[in-house]
């Protein structure tokens, strides 16, 4: 996964690459020449006394260094920059497929983990692509071409050379084998910290309230110790690498050091060119230890890899139509048809056999008790979730069959839970329609109950929203959030349980005010109090995903009695209600 990853998302800087490979491989040339020419510096210019030649090689030397110095900035800017718009790309495409998923897959993976993984694996891959631009032409060059000078100065101490590389890639390969596991679980160990430290933060208010401080803090210390724990087994693993590699290394100099001694007093050698061999022999080293620190990112990497793989590999289940319908002849029709819903892996259904119709100016209301599937049923009507029976219809057409953004245009969607974005008021209410101007946006609000609350605010439209709305109450936001789609001014409105949060004569208000403005679209009700629905056109009593009831508030009061149970417990008696 992690080499279709490089190369997937690196194919579009071709050229960079290209000049990456060049300029390294001068830089590299040019290091491997150094030793050489200083070797010819101390035989043939120190040695025999002649200063003009130390002169002119010293020349040559520091003009080989230059280009040496030269290659190594350009190759390094090539390199940030190719990594930088890798891990921009990548990113991009994490985000994409995570904003096409359906309410199942994020489930499936967890904010949590999709958050870690398009942020810490991609930048765990991103600095493995740095390394990679930076390294990976300058490694084999190096070792290669430090082999073949270092044979080229001193045949009689190649052995060193060919007993040292082996012992440090096996002391490298067991290392790296025993690090890859630990790195796996340090990833894993690291979303647990973050869906922890989520919950918490989300959930703080419910944490003091039920005075759970000290167990909370010992949840987070739980994971935070696994998270510790693993990464220190990782972190020996790392620490053993580099005084592993050195003391091979240093092991390897005084080999060079003693025998070549022994050469070079037996006329065999001379000084300049041990010289050179050991600054050959330095150099392949180097190049095995640049090789093991790549090698101690490529563990990290792979488990990013696979994680990140996991996501972009993952299709969305709500799959956007081959050839799909972009114009529709009629407006406001909602029609289902033997509507079911079971999730993979379930052992029974969330919905069973729904089926209704409503047109332009009637109201359909949802009620029953909690977990009963009424947000499940909304949810199907802009395909946030696919019907796995049945068809669902939006003016006429099979919502797998409509465009996407066609299908959502003609809706207003109040969720359950009101969210914010951070952000103004203003950039709130627009967040559905942006050329709204300023007169429309109080005009919704006026509607919504909600023009008071926010003229009293210290720059009205222009006042600063938390992240989640987390800078107003609960029923303010819930009044904000249905402005929003009142500014849509769409063709069906979806009220998911939107009125909950709001006392009965708010409630009864906004109502009121809403029915002028919705009396030419479908509205779909989803709510928990009687007081709220009892006008409706239509009133679905869900039970277990099934309806167990069908009909006027009236009606439903004398023939059912899932309803009579639920205004029982509302305080609403039978007798309230004419025969």
């Amino acid at each position: 996964m992690l080499i279709g990853l490089l190369r997937d998302h690196l194919r579009p800087y071709k050229g960079w690459l290209a000049a990456i490979v060049v300029l390294q491989f001068t830089g590299t040339a040019a290091m491997l020449y150094l030793p050489s020419l200083n070797a010819d510096i101390i035989d043939k210019g120190v040695a025999r006394g002649d200063t003009g030649y130390v002169v002119k090689l010293g020349g040559i030397m520091l003009a080989v260094a230059l280009v040496q110095a030269a290659c190594s900035m350009a190759s390094a800017w090539f390199g940030g920059q190719t990594a930088m718009a890798f891990g921009r790309d990548l990113r991009k495409a994490v985000f994409g497929r995570i904003g096409s998923f359906s309410a199942r897959e994020v489930s499936t993976f967890g904010a949590p983990s999709l958050i870690t993984r398009a942020t810490n694996d991609v930048q765990q891959v991103q600095m493995l692509a740095m390394m990679t631009c930076l390294m990976a032409v300058t490694i084999p060059i190096m070792m290669v071409g430090g082999v073949i000078m270092a044979m080229r100065e001193d045949l009689g101490l190649s052995w060193l050379v060919v007993a040292v590389v082996p012992v440090l890639f096996v002391c490298i390969g067991l290392v790296v084998s025993r690090m890859v596991p630990a790195f796996r679980q340090v990833q894993v160990r690291l979303d647990d910290v973050n869906r922890v430290m989520r919950e918490q933060i989300s959930g703080i208010r419910v944490v003091r309230a039920f005075v759970r401080e000290r167990q909370e803090i010992q949840r987070f210390e739980r994971a935070n110790e696994d998270l510790t724990d693993v990464s220190l087994r990782a972190g020996r693993w790392m620490a053993v690498m580099f005084p592993l590699v050195m003391g091979v290394s240093n092991a390897a100099s005084v080999g060079v050091i003693w025998f070549g001694g022994h050469r070079v007093d037996g006329g065999q050698m001379e000084v300049g060119a041990l010289t050179a061999f050991l600054a050959y022999l330095m150099q392949i080293l180097m190049s095995v230890m640049m090789g093991t620190f790549m090698l101690m990112m490529i563990p990290r990497a792979s488990v990013s890899a696979d994680r990140i793989g996991e996501v972009l590999a993952t299709g969305t289940s709500v799959v956007p139509p081959a050839q799909a319908v972009t114009e529709v002849a009629v407006a406001g029709h909602l029609d289902l048809e033997g509507v079911g819903l079971t999730y993979p892996g379930a052992e029974a259904p969330v919905l069973r056999d729904v089926t209704f119709s409503a047109r332009p100016g009637q109201t359909i209301a949802v009620i029953g008790s909690t977990g009963a599937g009424k947000t499940t049923l909304v949810n199907l009507v802009p395909r946030l979730l696919d019907a796995t029976e049945g068809v669902v219809r939006v003016d006429g057409v099979d919502v797998r069959d409509l465009e996407p953004e066609l299908l959502r245009s003609r809706i207003g969607l109040v969720p359950q839970r009101a969210f914010l974005f951070s952000g103004t008021v203003a950039s709130n209410l627009r967040y559905g329609r942006p050329d709204a101007t300023d007169a429309e946006l109080w005009a919704a609000l006026e509607i919504a109950q909600g023009a008071d609350f926010v003229r009293a605010m210290p720059e009205q439209l222009d006042t600063a929203v938390a992240q989640g709305g987390t800078t107003v109450s609960g029923g303010q936001r819930q009044r904000l959030a249905i402005a929003r789609a009142l500014i849509r001014r769409p063709e069906i409105y979806l009220f998911d349980d939107a009125f909950s949060a709001l006392d009965v004569a708010t409630d009864a208000r906004l109502r009121a005010a809403l029915e002028p403005v919705t009396r030419d679209a479908t509205v779909l009700i989803v709510a928990q109090r009687i007081a709220t629905i009892r006008d409706a056109d239509l009133i679905l009593v869900l039970e277990d995903g099934e309806v167990v009831g069908k009909g006027t508030h009236d009606e439903l009061m004398r023939d059912n009695p899932t309803y009579q149970e639920i205004a029982a417990s509302q305080g609403i008696k039978g007798e309230e209600v004419p025969a």
